[in-house]
């Protein structure tokens, strides 16, 4: 038997509209509630659901008429000292500081996390769940997206960011002595029935 997991990328904020590092309690906006709301998860993925702990992943998973274990290595890349600021911002007090980081991640944001520490956090999760040869669904954030698929592919951790990780999209890997990606899509795609 294989484990699956489907990723699905939180409904969208403010943040991600404008362009910007969330907060832990930023909301989902108004058309991101509406969008969730509308999203259906095949039956095979609602008996183990997980959520990141932002207020965002609670609500999406609330929207969709789900109910999800809390789990810590779910949580958003600690954006430090650009947390609830948007890209536009930073860029006018810090010029190029964004660039810098784009182009090498490894550092992380000030006084933030690496995409590496959140690879390993995540991926340690994801070991874990390999036991299970069940469907597992969870409920997280864009970079948590990024650095699973990092982790299941051995993915070179810069290569992620040239990955778009729309609101609600989904991911979906499997494991079966290794980790494989099956899909990504879209909200209204099929995640395997």
């Amino acid at each position: 038997m294989a484990t699956t997991l489907l990723l699905i990328c939180i409904a969208a904020t403010a943040s991600s509209r404008e362009g910007g590092f969330p907060g832990n309690g930023e909301p989902l906006d108004a058309a991101g509630a509406r969008e969730a709301a509308g999203v259906s998860l095949p039956n095979r993925f609602r008996g183990d659901v997980h959520r990141g702990p932002s207020r965002a992943a609670a609500e999406t998973a609330t929207a969709m008429g789900l109910l999800a274990q809390e789990e810590i290595a779910l949580s958003d890349l600690s954006h430090g000292r650009w947390t609830g600021r948007s890209f536009a911002e930073i860029e006018a007090a810090e010029p190029g500081a964004m660039t810098r980081w784009l182009s090498d991640p490894s550092k992380g944001v000030p006084g933030g996390e690496t995409l590496e520490q959140a690879r390993l956090r995540v991926g340690a999760w994801m070991d874990r769940i390999t036991a299970r040869n069940d469907a597992v669904c969870a409920i997280t954030h864009p970079m948590i997206v990024r650095a699973a698929l990092a982790h299941a592919l051995d993915m070179p951790l810069r290569s992620t960011l040239s990955i778009d990780v729309a609101p609600l999209s989904r991911t979906v890997l499997s494991f079966n002595r290794t980790w494989r990606l099956q899909s990504l899509g879209l909200a209204g795609e099929s995640a395997g029935s």
